[in-house]
């Protein structure tokens, strides 16, 4: 049986860094059909989740210690460098609606291995122009171009739509994982959980 797996995804999320490294060795191990959806997660969080905000301005110091080790024993196991970048949270509008493209493209998984490395790994602003160029341009795309689109309304209403549609579906974070349109799993340790959905052992 065929099954589908939908990936909702913002790059300014460690978490997601993490979520994507697994599930593109998912989706290349098994061949499942993978539908890549860019959202914003901050337009979930202002209006679903707003606690994430009280909890970064006042954070139990014993939780944020252990979430801090948590990230790195996760990064280690997964492979790859998450350090701390200076701009955080960043605005990461311009270089989701850039996911758009890439997809278009047919060079999704190459950008946002690209983004998530440039803010997670180089720790660069990616909320700067000249930050979501160089992540465009080393992704195989004409910056020009790829700059006319994601300033055009068109993809902003792609990305809104598609923040939009996690919220109706019961989504309040990044990143969501829906198998098979209805079974909703969120955050990077769920992957287990949906090789075991889909009839794949661990």
């Amino acid at each position: 049986m065929s099954h589908q797996i939908e990936f909702y995804f913002d790059c300014s999320s460690p978490w997601t860094y993490l979520a994507f490294s697994s599930a593109v060795d998912l989706m290349r191990a098994t061949g499942v059909d993978f539908i890549w959806k860019p959202f914003l997660v901050g337009g979930v969080f202002n209006t679903v989740n707003p606690s994430v905000y009280a909890n970064r301005e006042n954070p139990v110091p014993v939780k944020q210690r252990y979430y801090n080790k948590d990230l790195q024993d996760w990064a280690r196991y997964t492979g790859i460098q998450i350090g701390a970048p200076p701009v955080f949270p960043v605005n990461s509008v311009k270089v989701m609606r850039g996911a758009f493209v890439a997809i278009e493209e047919g060079c999704i998984e190459r950008y946002a291995r690209i983004a998530f490395e440039s803010y997670w790994g180089d720790l660069n602003d990616i909320s700067r122009d000249d930050e979501v160029r160089k992540i465009a341009e080393s992704a195989g795309l004409e910056p020009d171009r790829f700059f006319e689109k994601i300033t055009s309304q068109t993809y902003k209403d792609q990305l809104r739509s598609n923040t939009d549609e996690l919220m109706e579906r019961g989504g309040f974070g990044s990143p969501t994982f829906f198998v098979d349109e209805n079974d909703m799993y969120f955050g990077n340790d769920r992957l287990p959980l949906i090789r075991h959905a889909i009839g794949i052992e661990s």
